[in-house]
């Protein structure tokens, strides 16, 4: 159980607070409700551009890391779809100095055209390194616009078309920036050796101030229903074939995500599970196979991936690969195979609240997602999936109507 308080500033920012004395340290966590499912179909990549940008400085502070190295403080930032999340991990005692930095770049970042058209630059060349000139890099770019045809799912955070980022200008940043990041847009939340009361007041003095700014209402469209399979076959001189099978799922609010997230336990959790003890170890028809969930907000994926040894044929591969997917339809799953990956989660669970940027991060998740008591609800809610509950999930997952192929290498 995670104790933590929650203060609401009259800007609207949400600060949630976990004491912690068992570590001299502090985690200072803010999260942006703004990822790349938030970016126009002709404007992509622009989360994940702000993500580079807000390590620029802010206008008082143009050297932001130096200042945080100064506090014997590091800091990070990622992108998803979903959000962006910003953090920082610093000794509890300078607490304070993350306040400062956080604030002022929230307040007003530093806009100027060499700024920018360095970041682009760097944005450019990691979609060129981690995309184009790497094995198997392409492949969420193909699979994401493979599975879904209407949602902004479609396109990865480095966004849909490098050619965006290329194009894009200061208005079109300054504009991205005022509309998401500001005060009600964002949750600020604090693990560490700290007292909730003067995390509190720190909130209010750094934080106060900023203009609330205006709380946008998303109108996404909604992903239609697949009816028939699709598939792709991409030939790329990779040194084995990949196999990559995707299924729309529920999104991470849904109920019925806990069982799903389970069923990708019982496929691939672990080396005695059903994918890698069949096909792995037993048949010996692959390298490698994996299945998980992709945790989006809004419907995601629950993805089987396998990489058939060299001289496998690929068809049968993918045959025998969908045998042992679409078993768990068919047949129910064992009590003591479900109590096994239960245990799992349980354990994974309680090792992420050891460390007090987790659970920073986690408490400001959840709070996204309706409640940061969420989070202390997780191992109970997953306790609570019984086996009737995976198969009628998996009947509804795990069809091939529903299902979008992706063969990938010298085919």
């Amino acid at each position: 159980m995670i104790d933590y308080k929650k203060y609401v500033l009259d800007n609207g920012l949400r600060v949630i607070v976990h004491p912690d004395s068992t570590t001299p340290m502090a985690a200072v966590n803010i999260l942006y409700d703004v990822g790349a499912r938030d970016e126009e179909p002709g404007r992509t990549g622009f989360a994940h551009l702000f993500e580079h940008l807000m390590f620029e400085g802010s206008v008082n502070v143009p050297r932001f890391d130096q200042n945080l190295q100064n506090a014997g403080g590091e800091n990070n930032a990622f992108t998803t779809n979903d959000i962006t999340n910003y953090y920082i991990s610093l000794p509890a005692q300078n607490i304070e100095t993350a306040f400062w930095l956080e604030s002022d770049r929230m307040l007003g970042l530093s806009f100027s055209e060499e700024k920018l058209r360095t970041q682009k630059n760097v944005v450019i060349e990691e979609y060129r390194q981690s995309y184009l000139n790497q094995p198997y890099g392409d492949i969420w770019l193909l699979l994401r616009s493979l599975a879904y045809k209407v949602h902004p799912y479609q396109w990865a955070t480095i966004g849909k078309n490098i050619d965006h980022i290329k194009e894009a200008e200061l208005n079109d940043v300054k504009s991205f920036f005022s509309r998401y990041y500001h005060p009600l847009n964002a949750i600020l939340s604090v693990a560490g050796d700290v007292d909730p009361e003067r995390i509190f007041e720190l909130a209010g003095k750094w934080f106060g101030d900023i203009p609330p700014g205006v709380t946008h209402k998303r109108g996404l469209p909604q992903e239609p229903a697949q009816t028939e399979l699709r598939r792709k076959d991409a030939k790329r001189d990779v040194p084995l074939h990949q196999i990559y099978m995707a299924f729309h799922m529920c999104g991470r609010p849904h109920p019925d995500f806990h069982a799903t997230d389970l069923i990708s336990d019982i496929l691939s959790g672990g080396e005695s599970a059903r994918l890698p003890a069949r096909l792995v170890h037993d048949r010996k028809l692959f390298s490698e196979v994996n299945a998980f969930v992709t945790g989006n907000i809004d419907p995601g994926l629950l993805v089987v991936t396998g990489k058939p040894h060299n001289g496998v044929d690929i068809e049968k591969a993918g045959d025998m690969l969908w045998k042992e997917v679409s078993d768990i339809v068919h047949n129910a799953v064992e009590y003591r195979e479900l109590e096994k990956v239960k245990n799992r989660v349980e354990a994974t669970h309680t090792f992420s609240n050891s460390n007090i940027l987790a659970k920073a991060m986690n408490l400001a998740y959840y709070e996204l997602l309706g409640d940061a008591s969420l989070y202390n609800s997780q191992i109970e809610a997953y306790s609570r999936v019984g086996q009737e509950r995976i198969m009628e999930a998996a009947g509804r997952v795990i069809r091939k109507e529903n299902m979008s192929l992706l063969n990938y290498g010298l085919v």
